[in-house]
This record gives C-alpha cells, sequence and structure tokens, in this order.
C-alpha cells in the first residue's frame, strides 16, 4: 500500500528534513521518496492545514485493565484511545487478573494487538504476582517480548528486593521501572499534604511519601550500578534528586504525566473524584519545577498514566473512589496548552519519542529516505473537540474544556489510523 503525507513539516532534530516542507512517499512500511511536491499516485493521501509530522510518540506507562478488568477498557478499546492521542506505541502496565508475571501472560497480551496500528509492548511484573514478596521470571518474560519490568500502581516496597530486582536486570541490561509512592507515608492520604489540603479537611499525603522513595531508590542504583526510570514524578524536590543524581552519572531517567504538568492541587477544591491520582496534584511551585524539569532534560519523557475506571469507581465519596484519568487520547493537548510554549516543540516531541524510544529499546530511525516510516501526524491550529471518546471509560476531568491543537492520526509501518 502507498500512502502519501503532502506538504508536512518535519520535527525530528535528528533529521537532514528537520523543519522542511515536504511530501512523504510511504511503502510497505519504509519511506520510499521524500521531496518538494511529490506527482506519485497514492492508495491514500493525507493532508491538513499545518501539517506537522514527527517520530511517533511513545506512552511509557499506561492500562488497559485486560485481562480481569474489562469493565474499565480493554486492550482494544485502550489502543484506539492511543491512536487518537497520536502513540504509535504504548507500554502496558502488568497491573491485571491475572498479573503480567508469566511468558504466558505476555504472550496473550501481545496476541490482543497484533492487528492494531498501534504497537503494544508488555511490562512484566518485577515480582510474581505484583506481591512484593519474590522476584518474578524477568528473564523469561523479556525473551517474549516484555520491555521493562515494573510492580506498576503497587511500586515495590521492601529495599531488599528492590536491590535485587535491580541486581537481577543487570544480567540483561534490563530496566526497572518504579513508581514513587511510599505507602506507609500515602496509606489513608486522599491529596497532596499542604495548606489546601488543611482547608479542604482532607487527609493529607506529604512530599516525603514520593521523595523519601525516590532517595531510597537512587541509593540503591548507586549501590547496584543498574538501570533504573522512574514515572510519574509530581514533586520539585524529586526533580533535583534525580538531575544530581544524573549529574553523578548513575543510569537514572524519569517520566512526568500531562495532568502533573497541567494541575495543581487547588483542581482539589472542587472535591471532584475526577483529580484523585497517585502520586497527588501538588503545588503550584512543584508544576512549574516539573515543567522546568521537562524542559532542561532533567524529566526525559512522558508517560500518560492512562488509568481507566468505571463510572461507579469513581462516582462514589472521595475518600473511596479510585485514583486515576482516562487521559491518553488528550495527553499532548493537555501539555500543549500547560507546557508547549515553555518547553518548546522540539524538546516536547523528543520527549514524546525519541527520549522514551531510546530508554526502552525501541525503533525510532530518523526521518530520511528508506527509513522504517512510524510517525506522528498532528497540527497545532485550531483546537480540539472533547465531547467523544475512543475509551471505554470517562474518568477525565478535561470533558467539555476546549483544547489547543489536534491530532490528525499515526502511521505506523504498514498500518495507519486517522481521527475524523
Amino acid at each position: 500500500m502507498l500512502v502519501l503525507i503532502r506538504q508536512a513539516k518535519i520535527v525530528d532534530p535528528r533529521s537532514d528534513f528537520h523543519d522542511k516542507t515536504v511530501d512523504l512517499l510511504i511503502e510497505n512500511g519504509k519511506i520510499k521518496s521524500i521531496g518538494s511536491s511529490l506527482k506519485d499516485k497514492a492508495d491514500k493521501v493525507i493532508e491538513a492545514e499545518g501539517l506537522l509530522v514527527s517520530p511517533g510518540w511513545v506512552d511509557v506507562l499506561a492500562d488497559y485493565r485486560e485481562p480481569g478488568y474489562e469493565q474499565k477498557e480493554t486492550i482494544n478499546t485502550g489502543l484506539n484511545a492511543a491512536a487518537a492521542g497520536g502513540f504509535t506505541d504504548v507500554l502496558l502496565a502488568p497491573n491485571t487478573n491475572p498479573v503480567v508475571s508469566t511468558k504466558s501472560i505476555v504472550e496473550f497480551v501481545a496476541s490482543r494487538a497484533a492487528k492494531h496500528a498501534v504497537s503494544l509492548h508488555p511490562l512484566g511484573a518485577a515480582t510474581q504476582d505484583i506481591e512484593g514478596k519474590t522476584l518474578s521470571e524477568m528473564l523469561d518474560m523479556r525473551s517474549t517480548g516484555a520491555v521493562a519490568f515494573t510492580d506498576g500502581w503497587k511500586p515495590i516496597q521492601n529495599a531488599n528486593l528492590m536491590l535485587k530486582a535491580l541486581e537481577y536486570i543487570k544480567a540483561f541490561d534490563g530496566v526497572l521501572l518504579q513508581v514513587p509512592v511510599e505507602i506507609s507515608l500515602s496509606a489513608g492520604g486522599l491529596m497532596h499534604e499542604g495548606p489546601i489540603s488543611t482547608r479542604l479537611g482532607m487527609a493529607g499525603i506529604p512530599e516525603m511519601a514520593e521523595t523519601l522513595m525516590v532517595h531510597r531508590d537512587i541509593e540503591l542504583l548507586r549501590y547496584t550500578n543498574s538501570r533504573l526510570h522512574i514515572t510519574g514524578v509530581s514533586s520539585a524536590t524529586s526533580v533535583e534528586m534525580i538531575r544530581k543524581a544524573k549529574a553523578e552519572g548513575l543510569n537514572i531517567t524519569c517520566s512526568v504525566t500531562p495532568y502533573h504538568l497541567a494541575l495543581n492541587d487547588e483542581a482539589l477544591t472542587t472535591y471532584s473524584s475526577m483529580y484523585k491520582v497517585s502520586p497527588p496534584l501538588r503545588s503550584e511551585a512543584d508544576r512549574k519545577a516539573l515543567v522546568a524539569g521537562l524542559k532542561d532534560g532533567t524529566i526525559d519523557c512522558v508517560a500518560t498514566h492512562h488509568r481507566p475506571q468505571e463510572w461507579d469507581a469513581k462516582t462514589k465519596e472521595f475518600e473511596y473512589a479510585a485514583d486515576g484519568m482516562n487521559i491518553q487520547e488528550w495527553a499532548f493537548n493537555i501539555i500543549w496548552k500547560a507546557a508547549g510554549i515553555e518547553v518548546g516543540l522540539d524538546r516536547l516531541i523528543e520527549a514524546l519519542s525519541i527520549a522514551p524510544a531510546k530508554i526502552f529499546g525501541l525503533e525510532r530511525t530518523p526521518v530520511a529516505e528508506g527509513a522504517t516510516a512510524t510517525f506522528t501526524l498532528f497540527t497545532l491550529n485550531g483546537t480540539q473537540a472533547t465531547d467523544k471518546m475512543k475509551s471505554a471509560s470517562r474518568n477525565n476531568p478535561f470533558i467539555g474544556a476546549e483544547l489547543p491543537c489536534k491530532v490528525i492520526g499515526i502511521v505506523n509501518r504498514n498500518n495507519h489510523s486517522l481521527n475524523s
């Protein structure tokens, strides 16, 4: 199949075509030719006013809930949401039932996405059944497609087990991914601990519940000389600790969510459970530090932490409502509105595509003739309608908001998916 992308400005700092407006002809998943005005006939022509093309975006952590929690999301509806949001690749959380802690479940998850335009990359559980007691067979899962290892929404609390996990993955140059939450300090908390939680009379989660975990894991990383990725960084102190660890030469990377870039704990004054997330939304000073960390590269990439919940999981007393936002479809729009001008488009595309692909071993060749065609197509023009969603769930506080930019679609090798 021949796909022709007309008059698109390339956003790929590694490419000779960066910042140039060209036509791209794609055949059998490869870029056949690039020119200022190609005359070739094609089976599919893609064009739009102000069209931008970048290397395909990677979501570092999303949760599609299948198997076991299909009432919240399925792999198919999740991947449809990812495509609508411009993601060509998604790293999938292992917090399912059964847990993704054996190679057979890794194979099952991968098989469910085999024909989709979005490439799905399972994350294997670091501990057996995510119980935090014994290590899982990570090497077996690695051999069948798991790209990294994590206990996802139940981060490893036992320091000795975390140490063993970091040592284990060194045998195959693996990556351990950790959400920075110290559960004994966050238990019972509902939002960031600070003046606003006091004013609202809501139990607070201290910043230390994150920073203590970040500090501990950096110390374990220093001891093991392994590879660690911290996802969902939410505090200025965490950013500074990671910045210093990088300067020291430790092999540490990290990611931030769109909602931590866009929102602060003021959002909780509505008492809406749509804003209940883990780690929690923190202060405005923390939010600004996250934007600055993304801009200077301390924060390497973006993870949506897309976590769908069914209606009755969120529509209840705040204390009992489930954590998480269903945010993947509008992630770029939210990030651009919150931080795009300050961070800059080139750096943002690096954080969405080039950096996560490098960290997790995914192919991302520069835009050039003969290169693999894995692209996200978007425009900074216009606004995004937020009244319809491809996801099966609706726990998204941005529904009804006016968001800038539009994702046109994705091209991923021999497949493509375009938004209407």
